[in-house]
């Protein structure tokens, strides 16, 4: 967009009363943000749902002023700005109507054709949700997902650090602008937060920090990813807002099972109690519900050698294929006798080796 066009959605992002929802039907319904503000009053009173109090502040000479201030922060951080109609805007937030108008980036973010999860959780991660946490990003990292969370204590830092790790990319979602970093003891981290991805935003730098800016930042979390995944959330917590969040844009939502003594579990094993979220017990789960695909190109060579080492299972399965040349996941279960969960697992481990490959329908054939 060009400098005029930003200065005017900063200038309408600033009227107070006027959220993400109603920005998107004022500039639907004039064009442009600057149209927006330069319409006659009597003519956007006619548009559905805005009165008196929205139009009270609307035409004030300061939102401009204030939106000028904000450009020369983006211009001298060297900040890149996504509208909500560019085609650099994140596709699956697109999708999302209290999606922000504006979203302000730092880093080498790339959302080209990539899967994107979002891994969130308690601040207070146990020993055991750290565990599970590093374990699913190490064996989720041959799909080249991209990992978002929200740079908080616990486990968002957790989930960043995995990612970097095994070099996948990373987004921090932040509740506050980019002139500042929450918490402090996380600057460390920054350099290779934005070697590995960056920062998202859509609050200015002038916005002052407030706990409520998290809960408004969570739509930003569940708006980018696919699928949501809580790795432990005690019985209230913004973990769960998020999840929430996402089951409303109809995303795929995963929990982490724990021991019902447990209070960091409570909050994942009520999601899966009241069937809002996927039970989640390996990171081989995650593929499976989501239908992810290998690249050929991925699948390591060892593994397409003729004779690969299988286990008894995994034995089992590959002679019954072997006959039926393809079946059906569930008739697959049926016939091995065994739970359909585990055959899941075993066929995605057998597709990492290379014995057999997945088809449409569920249906899985050996190579």
């Amino acid at each position: 967009m060009t400098e005029t066009e930003l200065l005017y959605t900063l200038a309408l992002q600033h009227v107070p009363n006027i959220g993400d929802i109603i920005a998107k039907r004022l500039i639907q319904h004039c064009g442009s943000a600057e149209a927006v503000l330069k319409e006659k009053k009597q003519h956007l009173l006619k548009i559905d749902g805005i009165g008196s109090v929205i139009m009270g502040d609307l035409f004030g000479a300061h939102h401009l002023k204030e939106a000028q201030k904000e450009i020369e922060f983006i211009k001298s951080n060297n900040i890149r700005v996504s509208y909500f109609k560019d085609a650099n805007y994140p596709e699956k937030l697109k999708h999302c109507i209290d999606g922000p108008i504006l979203l302000f980036q730092s880093g080498t973010i790339n959302l080209k054709q990539q899967h994107i999860i979002s891994i969130v959780g308690t601040r207070k991660i146990t020993t055991n949700g750290v565990a599970f946490c590093e374990d699913l990003v190490e064996k989720l990292a041959i799909y080249n997902p991209i990992i978002v969370s929200g740079f908080a204590y616990g486990t968002d830092i957790t989930a960043h650090k995995a990612a970097i790790k095994h070099q996948l990319q990373t987004i921090g979602c932040l509740a506050h602008g980019l002139n500042q970093i929450y918490p402090g003891v996380h600057k460390k981290y920054i350099v290779d937060m934005e070697k590995n991805g960056g920062f998202f935003t859509d609050f200015w730098s002038s916005d002052a920090f407030d706990k409520n800016n998290f809960l408004k930042r969570n739509r930003v979390i569940a708006g980018l990813s696919e699928a949501t995944i809580v790795i432990e959330s005690a019985e209230k917590g913004g973990s769960l807002v998020t999840a929430d969040i996402a089951n409303s844009y109809n995303r795929d939502v995963f929990a982490v099972p724990g021991r019902t003594t447990d209070s960091q579990s409570i909050g994942c094993n009520n999601l899966i109690k009241h069937q809002k979220a996927h039970m989640l017990t390996t990171p081989l789960d995650v593929p499976y519900i989501l239908n992810w695909k290998l690249e050929e190109e991925t699948i390591p060579a060892i593994q397409k050698q003729l004779f690969v080492e299988l286990d008894g299972t995994e034995k089992v399965i590959y002679n019954y294929l072997k006959q039926k040349e393809k079946q059906l996941l569930d008739v697959i279960a049926i016939e091995c006798q065994m739970p359909i969960f585990k055959v899941a697992s075993v066929l995605l481990n057998m597709e990492l080796k290379g014995v057999i490959r997945p088809l449409p329908g569920k249906l899985f054939e050996v190579i």
